[in-house]
C-alpha cells in the first residue's frame, strides 16, 4: 500500500518461515529475516529500508519503505547545494576581485605618478578617489607634498636663474674694463678709472655672494647663531644712529619712539633686520620726508614698526615684496635698487625667530613695515 503517496511494504511470516501475508507490489527481494536474528532490527538493501520484529510464537512481521525517491531527492539537493556553494564562491571571488582592484587602483596611480615625478614631470598629481577613507587622505597628503616639492624646485630654479643674472652684470663690467685696458696702451688715470670700475663690480659681487650665503645658512637652520635676551629698543636706536649720515644725505628726518622691550634672539641678526628696514625707508623716501621708528607691545608680541612718507608700493607688487631678487625699483619709481635680497633675508631671520613680518602701503602716502617677535 501507499501512505502519503510514498511506497510502504509489509510482510508476515509464520513460525516455520511460511509467508502468511504480503502487501501488494511488495518486491520479491524482501525476504524473511534469517532465523537466529535479533528480536528486532533494521536492514538496508536495494534502496529499501526494512524494520522487522519476531513475535513470541516465532512469527515475524516486517515493514519496509522504498528510499529511491528520498535518495534521488537527497542527490538533487546535494547537487543544488554544490551549485549554490559554487555560485556563492564565484560571486565572492568576483566581488573580492572588484574590491581589491578598487583598493589597489589608487596605489597604482600613486606608483605611476611617483614614477612620472621621478622622471622630472613635477606637475603630475594623483586623482583623489571618492569618499573619505585612508587612501583618499593619503592621496591628499601626497598631492600636497608633490605641490610643495614642485614649488621648492621652481623656487630653486628661479633662485639660480636670478643669482646667475645678478652675477653676470658685474662680471661683464670686469671683463669689459679689462679688455679695454688690454686693447691698447692707456694713461695712468685711465687705468685707475678702469680698476675702480672693476673694484665696484667686485664689491657688488661680494655683497651678493654674502647675501646668498646668508640666505642659504638661514634656510638650512645653520645660521641661527647664539640667542640671548636682548633689548629690541637698544638695537633700534643703534640702527638709527648708524644710518643718521645716510638720512642727512637724503634729507630725511628719523624720529624714534622706543618703548623698552626685551626679546630672546640673535642680536646681530635682529640688528640686520632693523637696519635693512630703516635703510629702505630712508633710501626710498622723498627728499624732506620723515621716518618713524617705533617699538611697543601688542597682543603679547614685541613689535618693531618702521613707517615712512615715501611714494608707497603698488598693490600688485606687495605680495612679491619679500621674494628673493624682487626689485624695489619696480614699486618705488625713480630709485635705484640693490640686489633685491634685503627683505628676503629679513623675512628669513624673523621667521627663524618665530616671528612675522608684514607691510601695509598706499601709493602717495608711504609704507609701514611691522615686525612681530615673541618674548
Amino acid at each position: 500500500m501507499e501512505i502519503g503517496k510514498k511506497p510502504y511494504f509489509e510482510a508476515v511470516w509464520g513460525p516455520q518461515g511460511l509467508g502468511l501475508w504480503r502487501s501488494p507490489s511488495t518486491p520479491a527481494s524482501i525476504t524473511r529475516p534469517p532465523a537466529g536474528s535479533e528480536h528486532s532490527g533494521f536492514r538496508n538493501h536495494d534502496n529499501i529500508r526494512e524494520y522487522f520484529e519476531f513475535m513470541g510464537g516465532g512469527e515475524c512481521i516486517l515493514v519496509a519503505k522504498d528510499l529511491s525517491e528520498d535518495m534521488a531527492f537527497l542527490q538533487r539537493s546535494a547537487w543544488m547545494l554544490f551549485a549554490a556553494a559554487s555560485g556563492v564562491l564565484i560571486l565572492g571571488l568576483f566581488i573580492g576581485w572588484m574590491i581589491t582592484t578598487a583598493a589597489i587602483r589608487p596605489l597604482v596611480a600613486i606608483n605611476k605618478t611617483a614614477a612620472d615625478i621621478a622622471e622630472g614631470d613635477l606637475s603630475q598629481r594623483i586623482p583623489v578617489p571618492p569618499g573619505r577613507n585612508e587612501i583618499a587622505d593619503l592621496v591628499k597628503v601626497l598631492n600636497q607634498t608633490f605641490s610643495r616639492l614642485q614649488a621648492s624646485f621652481e623656487r630653486q630654479s628661479q633662485f639660480t636663474a636670478d643669482a646667475s643674472h645678478e652675477l653676470r652684470t658685474p662680471l661683464s663690467v670686469i671683463l669689459a674694463q679689462t679688455q679695454n685696458a688690454l686693447a691698447r696702451e692707456r694713461t695712468g688715470d685711465e687705468y685707475r678709472a678702469g680698476l675702480e670700475a672693476c673694484q665696484r663690480a667686485a664689491k657688488r659681487m661680494q655683497q651678493l655672494t654674502e647675501s646668498l650665503l646668508a640666505l642659504v645658512r638661514i634656510d638650512q637652520g645653520g645660521d641661527a647663531g647664539e640667542r640671548s635676551p636682548c633689548r629690541l629698543d637698544h638695537l633700534a636706536m643703534d640702527a638709527a644712529e648708524l644710518l643718521t649720515p645716510l638720512a642727512a644725505e637724503q634729507q630725511i628726518s628719523v624720529e624714534c619712539d622706543l618703548e623698552p622691550l626685551s626679546t630672546l634672539g640673535n642680536p646681530g641678526q635682529l640688528a640686520q633686520v632693523i637696519t635693512n628696514l630703516l635703510e629702505n625707508a630712508i633710501r626710498y623716501n622723498a627728499p624732506g620726508g620723515r621716518v618713524l621708528l617705533r617699538t611697543y607691545r601688542e597682543h603679547g608680541f614685541n613689535v618693531l614698526r618702521v613707517e615712512d612718507t615715501g611714494r608707497g608700493i603698488a598693490p600688485e607688487n606687495i605680495p612679491h615684496l619679500f621674494e628673493r631678487f624682487f626689485r624695489a625699483d619696480k614699486s618705488r619709481a625713480g630709485v635705484a635698487s640693490g640686489e633685491g635680497l634685503g627683505l628676503a633675508i629679513s623675512q628669513a631671520i624673523v621667521k627663524s625667530h618665530g616671528g612675522a613680518i608684514g607691510v601695509v602701503s598706499s601709493l602717495g602716502e608711504g609704507s609701514v613695515f611691522t615686525v612681530k617677535l615673541p618674548d
